[in-house]
């Protein structure tokens, strides 16, 4: 297996992770610590909207290539064997019928108002 098609493997794990932790997050036998992760996550990783937009240069790719995975793969390790096995059936199943991702409006509200938190506290960072 080349570099090439053990990266797009790879990527499509990481997908088909983000999916099975939007499952996890609605199960019942999924800690709340692992739901608390999971949520914001999911959250992000399903957003329309990227924390670091993609438009500036290294940076905007970072938390796509770097940020993302950790929190996954970190994410995903807090799951009980059981719940991360049923979980991964449900996503590999939406996937194969869906065809893609689902998005989250609430991530890109949680985006929007992280960015406007910070814009009010640079704001008064400024005017102080």
């Amino acid at each position: 297996m080349n570099l090439n098609d053990r990266i797009k493997s790879w990527a499509r794990r990481i997908k088909r992770d983000g999916v099975t932790l939007w499952f996890a997050a609605r199960h019942p036998g999924t800690p709340w610590h692992a739901k608390a992760l999971g949520l914001f996550v999911v959250a992000y990783a399903l957003s329309p909207i990227d924390l670091i937009p993609d438009f500036i240069p290294v940076l905007g790719y970072l938390d796509d290539v770097l940020l993302l995975p950790a929190l996954i793969w970190l994410a995903v390790k807090l799951l009980p064997a059981p719940v991360l096995a049923q979980c991964r059936v449900q996503a590999d199943a939406w996937m194969a019928e869906k065809g893609a991702k689902p998005r989250s409006l609430a991530g890109a509200a949680l985006v929007v108002m992280l960015w406007l938190g910070l814009g009010v506290a640079a704001w008064r960072w400024w005017m102080a």
